[in-house]
């Protein structure tokens, strides 16, 4: 401030630190020493100066303000950002790739569907249970809202592609009549419906309200679906009821209303908005169990499993594996995780129990299986500047 005589007032500023830690998540603590001309730091040049008179000449004066320091590429200074970056996008890329085996998986199914139509063996299709693949899609659609919503595109373009590749055999059963057109024309008006939904929320077209209801809707069908398959898995051992679907529903309902016309607490609110997410989930973690149980209860039906499918089942839901673990998502990683080791590995495993596969492939696929899965955890533990790889792990259940 300018005084008579040329005089100035300076006011004095308390004098920046010694040394600055950097945290900008996710990256580990670094420790970063300002540097200052001449090469003293600046924490040792104002020690130095703290002594001198305060005048327009005195140049520390204008070095005196707090400096945001900056992080070095190449220096001798230890970081992650190089790694973090790396890991990033490779765990993307290996998301995306994720498309290949998923998409190699319904191929057969679709082709040979289609050879049966144009043959005009409309009963083998009967084969395929309708139902079942009506629950792979709604699985998938709910997934591809929570990946829509995330901003993952290469989980939700896997998500999409498995919507559209289970519609597409389910047209085929439609066209053998071993679909009811009811259910078809509302399974129809359901995709067509989400996909769109879905493609406008992610660029940002669908307003709040809309993707609310949307949510709510898939919320409420999941938690109905997901009981009734569970009970159904076990029949003839239990009863043939649709009471565990309708309750659930009922129970459904009233949890949505209760969070949209704030009759729960924000805890609450954010509990029934991961439920779509989580029972999509769920729905995928039980199609394992309901195949192992089969292989117990009829061995003989496992050989009608192809040791390939299960590999490539196992390589789809393990390559989102990293990218699962290296984002913190909980639940996308519970879900990869299990449909890796107990639907792909797990049916190899029996396939291997029963001799239906050569000891070779099956050391291939454990040998695999094993080494990606540690790759991952090594990868990500570098990436965070972690010195255990454990401590990912740690983060992913608790947080950092």
């Amino acid at each position: 401030m300018s005084l008579t005589g040329h005089r100035l007032l300076i006011l004095p500023t308390p004098p920046p630190p010694r040394a600055s830690f950097v945290s900008t998540p996710p990256f580990s603590r670094l420790r970063l020493k300002r540097a200052s001309p001449g090469g003293v730091t600046s924490s040792s040049a104002v020690d130095g100066c703290r002594g001198l008179p305060l005048t327009r000449c005195n140049p520390i004066v204008s070095t005196r303000r707090r400096l945001v320091p900056v992080r070095a590429i190449d220096s001798d200074i230890p970081h992650p950002i190089k790694e973090y970056e790396e890991w990033d996008s490779w765990t993307a890329k290996f998301s995306g790739g994720a498309n290949v085996p998923f998409l190699m998986l319904h191929l057969p199914q679709i082709i040979l569907n289609a050879q049966n139509l144009l043959a005009g063996n409309n009963t083998a299709l009967s084969a395929v249970p309708w139902l079942g693949m009506l629950t792979g899609l709604l699985g998938n659609l709910s997934l591809l809202s929570y990946f829509a919503k995330k901003r993952e595109k290469e989980a939700a373009v896997v998500q999409t592609l498995g919507v559209i590749s289970t519609y597409v055999v389910l047209v085929q059963l439609t066209m053998a009549e071993a679909m009811p057109v009811q259910y078809f024309v509302a399974t129809s008006a359901v995709v067509t419906v989400g996909l769109v939904l879905n493609c406008l929320f992610y660029f940002g077209k669908l307003g709040m309200t809309v993707w609310r209801l949307w949510e709510d809707f898939i919320t409420v069908g999941g938690l109905s679906v997901l009981p009734q398959i569970m009970w159904s898995t076990f029949v003839p051992l239990v009863p043939n009821s649709i009471l565990p679907g309708t309750t659930a529903f009922v129970i459904a309902v009233a949890a949505v209303i209760m969070a949209r016309t704030g009759k729960l607490s924000e805890e609450g609110v954010r509990f029934v908005g991961s439920l779509s997410g989580w029972t999509a989930t769920l729905m995928f973690m039980w199609m394992p169990v309901s195949q192992m149980w089969t292989n117990f209860l009829n061995p003989d039906n496992i050989k009608g499993l192809s040791p390939i499918t299960m590999v490539l089942a196992m390589m789809g839901n393990g390559l989102m594996i990293p990218r699962a673990l290296f984002i913190r998502d909980l639940m996308w990683f519970t879900g990869s995780m299990w449909a890796t080791l107990f639907y792909g590995y797990g049916n190899i495993l029996c396939l291997y129990m029963l001799n239906c596969t050569s000891k070779s492939f099956f050391a291939a696929a454990t040998i695999g299986l094993i080494s990606w899965i540690g790759v991952a955890l090594w990868r990500d533990a570098m990436a965070y500047g972690h010195n255990s790889p454990f401590r990912s792990l740690k983060e992913l259940v608790y947080g950092p």
